[in-house]
């Protein structure tokens, strides 16, 4: 059975950083795509990054693009979320999710194609 868990989130001033990591337990196949969504008060998912397991190949949403980063640690079966210079705007409960696949689907940021979700933690950013 696959279980997503994600680290605590937190809170931080504007222009701070933070990184958040998800470990996937019993998911063994690197032929999947991981990525990260976040939720904003009021507002649906939203799709932030996504990586291809197999061949570190990513794609980033233009709202996050250059300020975050995703990286994996394949032999700890981690995922991670570096997020540098964070506005209030990015104030969401985040997400990890993982899906089966090798390449990205069409509209690879959609929340929909996700088959696996992490319980999801909060980040606060404050001006």
């Amino acid at each position: 059975q696959v279980q997503l868990v994600e680290s605590w989130g937190g809170s931080v001033e504007s222009g701070g950083s933070l990184r958040h990591s998800c470990v996937a337990y019993g998911y063994t196949d690197s032929r999947c795509l991981m990525g990260w969504l976040r939720q904003a008060p009021g507002k649906e998912h939203e799709g932030i990054t996504l990586m291809i397991i197999s061949t570190g190949n990513t794609t980033y949403a233009d709202s996050i693009k250059g300020r975050f980063t995703i990286s994996q640690d394949n032999a700890e079966n981690t995922l991670y979320l570096q997020m540098n210079s964070l506005k209030p705007e990015d104030t969401a409960i985040y997400y990890c999710a993982a899906k089966p696949g090798v390449v990205f689907p069409p509209r690879p940021l959609s929340p929909a194609w996700y088959t696996y979700w992490g319980q999801g933690t909060q980040v606060t950013v404050s001006s």
